[in-house]
């Protein structure tokens, strides 16, 4: 769906961020993906959002169906639901969570509708900047994963462990070694290979565009990064939220990774790989400062990192949405709809 247009009416931030120490004894902590985060958390931040989202079914449309993801409360984030209204056709929505990673969905069916939909949501979001600050001293090697895992773990649509994937990954990493490093060396190789195009993207969370064209924005750097992840025998699933602020395409998505002693740890390779390109290109700065900077993009990268500009909605790949449409999604970035059991074309939704 394009979501390029999608902006926040009203933003605003409630407090300056501080760092807080939460202490991780990773001997103590139990291999469990439903775990809230552990990191360092820093001060709440809230935003305010108010916008609309126009879909223009075709012609003679009997039953267009929508699917808005609810952003998830949790540890570091809250949500709270300010107002939801639609126009012309007036919906109640239901709300229901699907059962593959319990994502939330808000449905909205519309029965024979003349022309196009619109529907207005305002909530309210709190986040935290998380940093994890890896030792990679102190990442064990797990053995054998519990069985609750194996959905980060196995290849699905989106992140395919193909064979091509395979021998890639031997060419870069042929002896893998069992720790930390290996996932860096991986998440390296992506940053050093591919090139971020939103014009030459799957906008499907795809390890397969990524890996032939070697092309593609966030989704398909982490659709990538999770396919290696899992290839390695780490667990990783693709996060996709929205920016805080105005942007070109505030759906934005990450990498996540279940790091023994640590549990999810988030990476934005993406985001880094442009944060870089801006240091060298600063002519303000000397030779010396880019390095420096550089690195220590690279280093907090490596050590896992969620900035307060962003916020989670959905997890995973490859899942059946709630209620069921006509088909799983690869992803789902900021909505989902379809027009009497078919997915409607980007050009008739805007945001």
């Amino acid at each position: 769906m394009n979501t390029d247009r999608l902006r926040p009416i009203f933003v605003s931030s409630v407090s300056i961020l501080f760092s807080l120490a939460v202490v991780i004894n990773a001997d103590e902590m139990p291999l469990d993906p439903k775990a809230d985060y552990r990191a360092l958390i820093g001060e709440p931040v809230t935003y305010e959002f108010d916008y609309r989202i126009i879909v223009t079914p075709p012609h003679h449309t009997e039953q267009l169906r929508v699917w808005l993801p609810v952003p998830p409360s949790d540890s570091v984030q809250h949500f709270e639901l300010l107002e939801t209204e639609t126009f012309p056709l007036s919906v109640e929505p239901t709300t229901g969570s699907e059962p593959k990673f319990g994502n939330t969905f808000a449905y909205f069916e519309f029965n024979h509708p003349k022309g196009a939909q619109i529907i207005r949501r305002r909530f309210r979001i709190t986040t935290r900047e998380l940093r994890w600050n890896i030792d990679e001293s102190k990442v064990k090697t797990v053995s054998k994963w519990p069985s609750a895992f194996d959905k980060y773990l196995k290849s699905d649509a989106s992140v395919s462990l193909s064979n091509d994937l395979q021998n890639e990954l031997d060419k870069f990493l042929p002896k893998p070694t069992k720790k930390y490093s290996d996932l860096t060396r991986a998440i390296d190789w992506v940053d050093k290979n591919l090139t971020y195009d939103h014009s030459n993207a799957s906008l499907q969370a795809s390890s397969t565009h990524a890996l032939q064209q070697r092309a593609g924005h966030c989704s398909d750097y982490h659709g990538l990064c999770s396919a290696f992840g899992r290839a390695l025998g780490v667990p990783t699933r693709v996060t996709y939220g929205m920016a805080a602020f105005p942007k070109d395409s505030p759906s934005h998505c990450k990498l996540e990774a279940y790091i023994p002693g640590y549990g999810w740890v988030s990476y934005d390779v993406s985001e880094t790989q442009k944060l870089i390109k801006r240091i060298k290109q600063d002519q303000n700065l000397s030779d010396s400062e880019k390095s420096k900077l550089s690195e220590k993009a690279r280093l907090r990268l490596r050590r896992g990192f969620r900035d307060n500009t962003w916020f989670l909605q959905t997890v995973g790949t490859d899942y059946e949405l709630e209620p069921k449409a006509s088909r799983p999604v690869n992803v789902v970035r900021t909505i989902y709809a379809e027009a009497d059991g078919q997915p409607l074309p980007l050009s008739l939704i805007h945001i």
